[in-house]
């Protein structure tokens, strides 16, 4: 696995290579190696991941085709203002939202 360096900036190549280990199943594999897993333990414990993965595969499956319905959204907060949607956000304002590129 290779991380880039760059200007020096370790702490930024640091929360990458966090994240490329995270998303491989790093962490969690040597989570699982700490202790000896009985066999029956280990069928055990894949069988319930098989289960959970084929549960969330169907969920998923049928809020796509309408049966279902999806995951609760959040509401909007009271007071985040959106640039774009009207009303006194204009310019100088602290809306904190940046109104030029970056």
């Amino acid at each position: 696995m290779k991380v880039d360096v760059r200007d020096n900036n370790v702490d930024q190549a640091l929360r990458a290579l966090k994240k490329k280990l995270q998303r491989e199943g790093v962490f969690r594999e040597m989570k699982a190696r700490r202790a000896y897993e009985k066999p029956s333990e280990r069928r055990a414990r894949q069988k319930q991941e098989a289960i959970r993965r084929s549960r969330k595969l169907a969920r998923k499956q049928a809020q796509r085709e309408g049966l279902v319905p999806g995951p609760k959204r959040k509401p909007p907060r009271a007071g985040a203002a959106r640039p774009g949607a009207g009303g006194a956000g204009g310019a100088g304002t602290s809306s904190g939202y940046a109104s030029g590129g970056a």
